[in-house]
């Protein structure tokens, strides 16, 4: 399994709006240009971020975007569900009930189920609240060490 680009970027825009939020409404280049990313494609992103309420947005000279609700409420599971669909790592885990026809004699099944379940435990036991406070740190460890 693969995470896309956009699962990645989104994530990354999520912790970019939470580590800078002061507030005020972010515009999009800013982000582009922190991040390294094409406005385009962030906007596309910041799109599904907006719709599914992740992110509010205000259009204008003075718009731009920030983040809804506090990192803490945001994992990375959230969100990569929310760009990626799925983190099943088969197709025949993606549904509730298995239609595989095979899934009664499948001596594989139990693998791939543990490997989701472990998938979903490390994404949906991460914050973006964690996540900044791990730049944090990080930003402090630099600045020591110059």
């Amino acid at each position: 399994m693969k995470i896309s680009t956009k699962g990645r970027y989104a994530v990354r825009v999520m912790l970019d709006l939470a580590v800078h939020n002061t507030g005020e409404y972010i515009k999009v280049n800013q982000i582009a240009k922190r991040q390294g990313l094409s406005e385009k494609y962030l906007e596309q992103i910041i799109a599904i971020l907006n719709k599914a309420g992740y992110v509010k947005a205000l259009r204008g000279a003075q718009g731009g975007y920030k983040i809804a609700k506090d990192p803490s409420q945001y994992t990375v599971g959230m969100i990569l569900r929310l760009t990626e669909g799925s983190l099943s790592p088969v197709a025949c885990l993606d549904d509730e009930v298995n239609q595989c026809e095979r899934c009664d004699t499948c001596e594989t099944l139990d693998v791939w189920k543990r490997l989701g379940a472990a998938i979903n435990m490390v994404v949906d036991s991460v914050t973006i609240a964690d996540l900044v406070q791990k730049q944090q740190e990080r930003q402090e460890n630099f600045t020591y060490s110059i």
